[in-house]
């Protein structure tokens, strides 16, 4: 069990810490673009909010095979396929998980306003600088909740993870296919033990967006 929870740890924390460098310029041109393909752009990223877990594991699972034309640069340094390896699952939380970074940034940097910005500029300051000293510190609320909810989504995640990663022992099981191996299993103990501490993991996750939000104001994922 301590290998399925560290194993859990150890992708939630990857694909935290990858969404978070790939989302923050993606929402900053989300919060600032309004022509029709930044719409398209938004549109694509919250696919997976309403796409099946399965159907976007199934096209992963596609993508990262060994006949993927995705692959062929990869099949050059002899890795032939990322399907049923933690890269693979790595790759496919990412994806999955991209809405939950993507859409808090956004927020927060289109509650940051205009003033802030276009004060910095009158002083001088370059578009680099204005990011990185007015626009990235008053946006700090909204990586907080984007950490947080980029993480526990990905910590519950289920069909994505169980089509790429097949839950492999030791290399791709993690919490939520363990639950379920468990349950085939009629292991009904450590199944109880393991979704006991995802309700109070969720728990906990909820009260501390609702603690955010009572302090720094809303930043959710509905906020526009």
């Amino acid at each position: 069990m301590a290998e399925v929870l560290w194993l859990t740890v150890r992708l939630a924390g990857l694909t935290t810490i990858v969404l978070l460098v790939l989302a923050t310029p993606l929402a900053w041109w989300l919060a600032r673009d309004r022509s029709v393909r930044a719409s398209v752009a938004g549109a694509l990223v919250g696919l997976p909010i309403v796409l099946p877990p399965t159907v976007l594991g199934f096209y992963l699972l596609i993508a990262m095979g060994p006949d993927s034309p995705l692959m062929a640069p990869l099949q050059l340094f002899g890795v032939r396929t990322l399907a049923f390896t933690f890269e693979g699952l790595v790759i496919g939380s990412v994806v999955y998980s991209l809405p939950f970074a993507v859409q808090p940034l956004r927020n927060a940097f289109m509650g940051v306003g205009a003033e802030p910005l276009e004060a910095a500029r009158t002083l001088g300051a370059g578009p680099v600088s204005v990011f990185l000293r007015v626009a990235l510190p008053l946006a700090a609320p909204g990586y907080v909740t984007a950490a947080i909810l980029t993480f526990a989504h990905t910590v519950g995640e289920f069909g994505v993870v169980l089509m790429i990663g097949g839950a492999i022992p030791g290399e791709t099981a993690v919490v939520s296919t363990e639950i379920y191996r468990l349950v085939e299993s009629l292991e009904w103990g450590r199944a109880h033990a393991l979704a006991g501490l995802l309700v109070g993991f969720g728990f906990a996750v909820i009260l501390v967006l609702l603690l955010i939000e009572r302090r720094f104001g809303a930043v959710r994922m509905g906020d526009s």
